[in-house]
């Protein structure tokens, strides 16, 4: 039978047991203060969390990417990114929990040798018309707006073939390979030649320029005669989204009624399928009409917003971010938000990032609204 220890013994008995526990690397899970269920729950959660954080682009992230570019050169390091790293989470190098966001300055005509990864990725144009990405045979020139996949373990290269400097930004779900211990990085690309492995700096052109728009580029009509299982199959087929294809959607909904809580909003999707690009993140274009004011929208996916066109501010936990062309803000899981186009007569588009494939996968996601009247209510 247990034998309770009470009166002044007890306080320097518990110093002494939590001592113990941690010095044999555990921790308890019990109320540190008597009757405090709240703080019993609070053990088990992650204390750092990603918090609502804009990063700006012109008057930080862009001044740095061209004072990197002074500096570093292709040959000095395949890789010249800036990281964007959630102040909540810092130093681990995460936008949000499971993402990151990175913005990438290639100096003309630079091109990186192929590698491959475990995490999912895309580019998405910003600045320049002749952005490069290089993926499994298919080489895609690609300019502002539009966005190029680089799937899980598929073989790419990334560089300038024009005369300008060009910017890009990237998202990766690496922060959430890394909790579960599967991110690695392989950089010997090799190709068979005349029945010998050459090790290659440039993929040999498999596919023409423009396959995934001739293969994917017309809703409703799939081609029956391709194989739509490239790289691992485990990611959308169609490779390149050109932006003017979005563009031009979002504008044939713009006198509709939309969503008050996301506006007008359209996923890229998976061709084959319907279902989003990958598996742990999806992306969307998503269009605030001149004025437009969004109703707050909770979600436990966590969000990655960079604004396309327009200006305008965010409300994100209570606290306002104001954002233009080009910047990138936070939207942590389980935060209020809502979205305000300043202008009254110019659309604002953002391009977002979100992790809701992943929680739908393990039926984690929930999402709720709030009237204007405070009710509460749950979307799904």
């Amino acid at each position: 039978m247990t034998v309770r220890v009470e009166g002044d013994n007890r306080k320097a008995a518990m110093d002494q047991l939590h001592a113990d526990v941690f010095e044999r690397c555990m921790a308890p899970f019990w109320a540190m203060q008597p009757g405090s269920i709240e703080d019993l729950d609070s053990q088990v959660k992650d204390k750092k969390k990603a918090i609502p954080y804009v990063w700006k682009f012109k008057s930080a992230i862009e001044p740095l990417l061209h004072r990197s570019a002074e500096l570093i050169t292709m040959e000095s390091s395949e890789r010249r990114s800036l990281i964007l790293v959630n102040p909540g989470l810092a130093p681990r190098r995460a936008t949000v929990t499971t993402m990151y966001t990175a913005y990438r300055l290639n100096d003309p005509h630079e091109i990186m040798p192929p590698h491959r990864h475990s995490p999912n990725a895309i580019r998405f144009g910003l600045t320049g018309k002749s952005n490069f990405t290089g993926v499994e045979g298919e080489n895609i020139v690609f300019g502002p707006g539009d966005m190029v996949l680089t799937p899980h373990d598929t073989w790419h290269n990334h560089g300038n073939k024009g005369d300008d400097p060009a910017i890009n930004l990237s998202v990766l779900d690496l922060p959430l390979t890394e909790v579960l211990n599967a991110t690695y990085f392989e950089h010997d690309y090799h190709e068979e030649v005349k029945g010998e492995r050459i090790k290659k700096q440039v993929q040999t052109e498999r596919f023409p320029a423009d396959y995934s728009q001739r293969a994917y580029g017309h809703g409703g009509l799939m081609p029956r005669f391709l194989s739509h299982d490239r790289g691992t199959g485990a990611a959308s087929p169609m490779y390149v989204y050109r932006w003017d294809m979005m563009r031009e959607l979002l504008e044939k909904f713009r006198n509709w009624d939309g969503d008050p809580h996301e506006a007008l909003m359209i996923e890229y999707v998976d061709p084959t399928t319907g279902g989003p690009v990958y598996k742990t993140i999806t992306f969307f274009a998503q269009m605030l009409r001149p004025g437009e004011k969004t109703m707050p929208l909770k979600q436990n996916a966590s969000l990655l917003c960079a604004p396309f066109e327009g200006s305008g501010y965010s409300i994100v936990g209570g606290k306002q971010l104001s954002w233009e062309r080009f910047d990138t803000f936070a939207v942590p899981g389980g935060e209020w938000c809502e979205h305000v186009n300043s202008s009254p007569k110019d659309p604002a588009i953002l391009f977002v990032a979100s992790d809701e494939p992943t929680l739908k996968a393990l039926a984690l996601y929930q999402k709720h609204g709030r009237r204007p009247s405070g009710e509460v209510y749950r979307i799904v």
